[in-house]
């Protein structure tokens, strides 16, 4: 069939129609979602709450999408906020504490290892692809790599992008039952910094050419780790102060929850069905057996029970940091060990994947 001019005149303001209706109504629920959450005091509301009205939207059909651009830029800000909180401790963090750090990201990696042999050798999934499914963090990696290694990236993606979704809800219903105040109320946040015009700059340029360098050479989870690299040697070097103003930091989160929820489509879920109970099974396995891990490291570090439980859980990255930022937490052991695993899953992904196909 021919598309002639006439029928793309008339077709293509229909489609921008539909596409706003659909922006206009993920806009209005996520919205909706996030105000119920605030108030009731959950952390991360404004990431959680669009995550969850994308989910509704992408499963009932919904044909946007946001841009590859947008969620890099969006992950690039967050870099950027890790940056302006935490520089140079991170690393002093690793250095005092990494026989310990490098044991619990092993014991993560073991962890998620046993799991997708219980889940191929029991499930009804095939094993690269189980095995690439269950891997604990660095979700866009996986996915990207999966399909190179013959696994289908569908039921991948499905698989991390669902751990991700259930790690930020129980992250976030952890949080609020050990920073709830007595009365039930959330802790009161920081207060508002003054509007610097040169800060905010320097933030956008080094998240744009942090996150276009991230993406360019293909670095995993570049796009938040060379902005928050670049952000932290800004910072000390130029004298410059980076700043992310409320405004800026709801855009992004906003962003970053409608990039995950609206990969749930109706299609890719209809395509996972048989195994979505085993998929759920898996993740919770896995958040068990890494609070576990996070008990081992309260009794061996002087932590707090809520900064154990966001530095070992199973990702993502970006959406763990949001979560720890806003909750007074050690953030230089939560973003240490999370950063730590993310190049060991990343390293061991395909030896890892091979061994669980090959034995279960």
């Amino acid at each position: 069939m021919v598309w002639t001019r006439h029928g793309a005149e008339g077709g293509w303001p229909k489609l921008r129609a539909r596409a706003m209706a659909q922006w206009a109504g993920l806009l209005a629920l996520s919205a909706a979602v996030t105000l119920g959450l605030e108030a009731v005091g959950l952390p991360a509301a404004w990431l959680i709450g669009p995550m969850i009205g994308a989910i509704a939207l992408g499963v009932g059909g919904a044909s946007i999408r946001v841009p590859p651009s947008g969620f890099t830029m969006a992950q690039a800000i967050i870099g950027c906020l890790v940056a302006h909180a935490v520089t140079a401790s991170i690393l002093l963090s690793i250095a005092r504490n990494w026989p310990l750090m490098l044991g619990t990201v092993g014991l993560t990696v073991v962890v998620s290892g046993i799991v997708g042999w219980l889940f191929v050798r029991y499930g009804s999934l095939p094993g690269t692809t189980a095995a690439w499914g269950v891997s604990p963090g660095a979700a866009a990696a996986m996915v990207a790599m999966a399909g190179e290694y013959g696994a289908d990236a569908r039921l991948v993606a499905v698989m991390q992008y669902l751990r991700v979704v259930l790690v930020v809800l129980s992250a976030s219903l952890v949080t609020h039952a050990l920073t709830a105040a007595p009365d039930g109320g959330a802790l009161p946040v920081a207060p508002v910094e003054a509007l610097d015009l040169r800060g905010l700059a320097a933030t956008l340029l080094v998240a744009g050419l942090g996150g276009w360098i991230g993406q360019r050479f293909r670095i995993p989870s570049g796009a938040l780790l060379v902005p928050m690299v670049l952000g932290a040697l800004v910072q000390a070097g130029a004298g410059v102060t980076l700043q992310l103003p409320h405004l800026l930091l709801t855009v992004t989160y906003t962003v970053i929850g409608w990039s995950i929820g609206l990969r749930f489509t109706r299609e890719v879920l209809r395509h996972a069905m048989r195994a979505v109970p085993q998929m759920l099974l898996s993740t919770g396995l896995m958040i068990a057996l890494c609070s576990l891990s996070a008990w081992v490291l309260v009794t061996l570090l002087p932590t707090d029970p809520l900064t154990a439980f966001l530095a070992t859980s199973p990702g993502g990255l970006d959406s763990v940091v949001v979560i720890a930022l806003g909750t007074g937490v050690d953030l230089p052991l939560v973003l240490a060990l999370q950063t730590l695993r993310l190049f060991v899953v990343v390293l061991s992904g395909p030896p890892m994947a091979r061994l669980i196909a090959r034995y279960a």
